[in-house]
C-alpha cells in the first residue's frame, strides 16, 4: 500500500467540481459534486441522532433501496435540518436539479434523482434557497474535472468552520490491478460521532460486491471515524458515503479473501487520515491529542476506555494548558463504565520522541514537571494507559479544548 497526494478523484473514472452557489454567503465556494462515470456500487453509515437531517433520511433509503449511485452533491452553510416538509423538498429539488444538470451538460449522462446522495452541513434550522441551489447544480456540472486541483476544490467548498481541507488518498495492487481509494471530509465542530464523520466521500475503482463494500465500511468506521470527539456533540447530518465504479479492471471481490483484506487495510488508512485530520482540526484546536489504552481485556473495554479519556473536558484543558494532571487521566478512566483495577494502571505520556510514566502501582512516580510540560507543548500529544489485564488495544483521537472553542460557537448561528 502507498500514500499518495490525492482525493475523490484518484480513482479512475471519478470528478469533482465546486461552485460558488450563493447558499447563504455570496462570493464563497458552497457546493461539491464527486460524480463518476459510470454508476456505482455504494455503502455507507450516517448518524445516530434520532434527529437527523433531510439529506440523511434520502441517503439512508437509497442505500435501503440497493440503488446504485452516481453523483453526490454537497453543500456548506445551510445544514437542511429540522426544516420540516420544506427541507424534505428542497432535498428532492437538490436530488433532482443535480440529475437534470448532469443529463443536460455530461456527455452520456443519464441519472434520475435516486442515482444522487445529497449532503448538507452548516447552521441548522434554516431552510436551502431553492435558487441557488438549482443554479449551483447548473455550475458544478459544467465544471467537473478528474485533476488534483478539482478533488482539492471539492473538498474546500465544503469547509465551514475548517481551517483546513482534509484529503486522504492510498493506492494498491489487486489482481495485478492497480486500486486507488481516495476520500475527503469536512468536520471541525459537532464532532462526537458515533458513526462516522461530519460530511466525508470515499472514491475507489475497485469491483467489490455491495454487501461486502458495507460490511468493510461499517467494520473500518468503528475503528475509526468511531473513536474521535472534538465536543461531544454528535451532528444532525454525519455521513459517510463510499463509491465503487469498478474500473480498476479486478475481479469481483465476493467474498471475505484476502483481496477483500486488502481493500479493507487501505479503506482502513484512508479513514483513520480523515478522522485524526479532523480531531486535529477541531474548533478552536491547538493539539491533536491521542488516547492508546493497551492491556485491556477486551476490544470494546479498550475503545469505551480510550473515548472517555479523549472525551473529558478536564482532560482536555490539562492538555491545552501543558499541564501533566495525571489525576484527570486517571479519573475519565474511572467513570468509563466498565471495571479495572487502578492499582495495576500505568500512565505515560508521548510526543512521538520522549516518552514518561507519570503513575504506576496506585500513585504518582517522580516525573520532572518541567520536562512533563516539555511533552505536552507538542503539537500532537499521546496519553498510553496500560491496564495491565489483557492483550486487547484501542486508540482514540481528539483534540484541546481553548478558548477559542467558545468564541466561535457563542455566535456561531448569528
Amino acid at each position: 500500500m502507498k500514500r499518495i497526494d490525492g482525493g475523490v478523484t484518484a480513482a479512475k473514472g471519478f470528478f469533482a467540481a465546486n461552485a460558488a452557489a450563493g447558499i447563504k454567503y455570496q462570493g464563497r465556494d458552497d457546493m461539491a459534486l464527486v460524480y463518476s462515470e459510470v454508476p456505482c456500487v455504494a455503502a455507507g453509515t450516517f448518524t445516530t441522532n434520532v434527529v437527523k437531517a433531510s439529506p440523511v433520511v434520502w441517503d439512508m433509503n437509497l442505500l435501503k433501496k440497493g440503488n446504485k449511485i452516481q453523483a453526490v452533491v454537497l453543500n456548506s452553510g445551510i445544514a437542511n435540518a429540522c426544516t420540516g416538509t420544506v427541507g424534505d423538498e428542497m432535498n428532492d429539488i437538490m436530488a433532482t436539479s443535480m440529475a437534470e444538470a448532469l443529463n443536460a451538460n455530461v456527455a452520456n449522462a443519464d441519472l434520475t434523482k435516486e442515482m444522487v446522495f445529497t449532503a448538507s452541513t452548516g447552521v441548522i434550522g434554516m431552510q436551502l434557497p431553492k435558487e441557488p441551489l438549482v443554479k449551483g447544480c447548473g455550475m458544478l456540472s459544467k465544471a467537473l474535472g478528474d485533476s488534483r486541483e478539482a478533488a482539492n476544490k471539492a473538498a474546500r467548498a465544503i469547509m465551514t468552520t475548517d481551517t483546513v481541507p482534509k484529503e486522504a488518498c492510498v493506492s494498491f495492487e489487486i489482481d495485478g490491478k492497480t486500486v486507488y481509494i481516495g476520500g475527503m471530509a469536512k468536520g471541525s465542530g459537532m464532532i462526537h460521532p458515533n458513526m462516522a464523520t461530519m460530511l466525508s466521500v470515499v472514491t475507489t475503482d475497485v469491483a467489490i460486491a455491495a454487501p461486502l463494500l458495507q460490511k468493510a465500511v461499517s467494520e473500518v468506521v468503528a475503528d475509526t471515524f468511531n473513536m474521535i470527539s472534538v465536543d461531544r456533540d454528535t451532528s444532525t447530518n454525519d455521513s459517510f458515503m463510499v463509491l465503487a465504479n469498478g474500473l480498476c479492471g479486478n475481479q469481483e471481490i465476493t467474498e471475505e479473501n484476502d483481496n477483500y483484506q486488502l481493500f479493507k487495510e487501505a479503506l482502513y488508512e484512508v479513514s483513520k487520515t480523515l478522522a485524526k485530520n479532523m480531531a486535529k482540526d477541531g474548533e478552536g484546536a491547538e493539539k491533536l491529542f491521542e488516547t492508546v489504552v493497551m492491556g485491556a481485556k477486551t476490544k470494546e473495554k479498550a475503545k469505551i476506555l480510550a473515548k472517555s479519556v479523549i472525551t473529558s473536558n478536564l482532560v482536555k484543558t490539562a492538555i491545552y494548558g501543558s499541564d501533566a494532571n495525571w489525576g484527570r487521566i486517571l479519573c475519565a478512566l474511572g467513570y468509563a463504565g466498565v471495571d479495572f483495577d487502578p492499582e495495576n494502571v500505568d500512565l505515560y505520556i508521548t510526543d512521538g520522541k520522549q516518552k514518561m510514566l507519570l503513575f504506576t502501582k496506585g500513585m504518582a512516580t517522580d516525573y520532572s514537571e518541567e520536562e512533563a510540560t516539555r511533552i505536552l507543548s507538542a503539537k500532537e500529544v499521546t496519553a498510553i494507559c496500560d491496564m495491565h489485564e489483557g492483550n486487547e488495544s484501542a486508540t482514540a483521537w481528539g483534540c484541546d479544548l481553548t478558548h477559542e472553542y467558545v468564541t466561535i460557537n457563542g455566535d456561531y448561528r448569528s
